[in-house]
Formats: structure tokens, C-alpha cells, sequence
């Protein structure tokens, strides 16, 4: 409860300072945009989901969005499906429009959160050319080691139905294999494999990590997150986080 109440209170402050607009120039009202930064694993599908449910913002997920493509054998789907299996990032021509469109949902009016997305600058950018110019954009960057990753990774479980995640040691169902919400099966990703996440890593170091520079850099939108912390410690780091982010004109 405290966590709940403690989370409108930073969404209101948030969106109190005038500092966002709509995703478009046509909608007035009022958006924040949360990124979330750091290698895959860091806890930033598990913290988004707490996140979105505190602060009243769609959680997006490109993840997400690129295996419901996946699912239906779009021709999107099987482009992305061999990029995601090779451990490498899919390029930015089959992440924007897809991204885009989602964000234009009225459900997106005051802002949401974007988890896998911008992962490198040039998507930064992208994102930055199509937000209207005093929307708020906060960066939250998930800071932990690689060989902790690998164990977080690869333990891994999702359930096939609501997409509740879990982990096998740190996070475990309490029966083998079935979500504790729903009652569906529990399935291990096929890019959760270790040589597949060496090579996602790998990948992460060589291309997105300038975003932090690049985030740094523009208006005070970035803040650290420890994320080797317990999750509770966590998500109450980063509701401070966003409680402290300094009021700007505009971006």
C-alpha cells in the first residue's frame, strides 16, 4: 500500500510540472516517457510491470511486441525471430513503425513506459524527432554485472498466457512449471539460452551503452539504478529516482 500511494504521489509530480505534451502536436494533454536502460536481465521487464501498475502508464515492451509478431507468422515476425536468434539487435526499419503505432493508442495519451526501446542512439533520436519537442523523457539506467545476467537470464521462466515472469531460483512458482496468477505453462525463451545471451551482451556493450552518455547529457534525464539490490529495495530506489528528477522548459 505504501509502495501504491508513494507511486501516485510521484506520478502526480511528474505530470503536475507542464513539462510533457501527447505524442502528437494535435493532443494537449499532458506525457512523461520512461525509458528504461541497461543490458537484458537487468530487471527492467520486472520493474516496468510494478512500474506501470503504480504509475497508471502502459507498460510497452518491444520484446513483447516482436514475439506477438512471432506468434502470427508475420513477415515482421519471421525478420525479427532471425535477428532475436543470432543474439543480435534488429534493426531499427522493423522496430519503428511497429513502436510508433503502438504509442499512438489512446492509452498512451500521458506518456508510458518503453522497455527494449531506444537501444541504440540513432533510435534516440527517432524517438526524439517523433515526440513533440516539451514532452518529458526520464532515463533510468539498470546497473549490474554480466556474470550476474548470465544466472538471471538463463534461469528465466514466462508464462505462455499473461506473461507473468518468474525465475527458477530467485523467483521460483509455487508449483513447477505453473503460473501462480493464471495457471498457464511456464516456457523458457528461446533467445534465455547462455550462448545466445553472451552474444545479446555482447552486442549491448558494443551499441546501446552510449545511450547512457547520450541520456547524461540531455537535460538531466538520467538517473542510476542499482539493480543487484533486492527487488523491493529496487523499485523503491526508482520511485525515488523519479521523485527527484529536477523540472526542465523543455527537451
Amino acid at each position: 500500500m505504501f509502495q501504491k500511494m508513494f507511486g501516485w504521489i510521484v506520478m502526480g509530480c511528474i505530470l503536475l510540472t507542464g513539462q510533457g505534451v501527447a505524442m502528437s502536436q494535435s493532443n494537449q494533454k499532458a506525457a512523461t516517457i520512461v525509458v528504461l536502460l541497461g543490458p537484458p536481465g537487468a530487471g527492467k521487464g520486472t520493474h516496468a510491470t510494478a512500474m506501470s501498475e503504480h504509475l497508471s502508464l502502459p507498460h510497452i515492451s518491444t520484446g513483447d511486441l516482436f514475439r506477438e509478431n512471432i506468434r502470427n507468422n508475420t513477415v515482421l515476425g519471421q525478420n525479427v525471430k532471425s535477428f532475436m536468434n543470432q543474439g543480435k539487435l534488429v534493426p531499427d526499419e522493423l522496430v519503428l513503425d511497429m513502436l510508433f503505432q503502438r504509442m499512438e493508442a489512446p492509452d498512451c495519451a500521458r506518456g508510458c513506459i518503453l522497455d527494449g526501446f531506444p537501444r541504440t542512439v540513432a533510435q534516440a533520436q527517432a524517438l526524439d524527432a517523433k515526440l513533440s519537442k516539451n514532452t518529458r523523457i526520464i532515463a533510468l539506467n539498470f546497473n549490474v554485472p554480466d556474470s550476474v545476467l548470465i544466472e538471471r537470464i538463463t534461469g528465466r521462466l514466462v508464462c505462455k498466457d499473461c506473461k507473468k515472469p518468474f525465475h527458477k531460483r530467485f523467483d521460483p512458482p509455487r508449483q513447477a512449471n505453473v503460473c501462480d496468477t493464471c495457471g498457464g505453462t511456464l516456457v523458457t525463451r528461446e533467445d534465455d539460452q547462455e550462448s545466445i545471451v553472451r552474444k545479446r551482451l555482447e552486442v549491448y556493450h558494443e551499441e546501446s551503452q552510449p545511450l547512457i552518455e547520450y541520456y547524461a547529457k540531455k537535460n538531466d534525464s538520467l538517473r542510476e539504478v542499482d539493480s543487484q539490490n533486492p527487488k523491493e529495495q529496487v523499485f523503491r530506489d526508482i520511485l525515488l529516482a523519479l521523485s527527484t528528477l529536477k523540472t526542465k522548459e523543455s527537451l
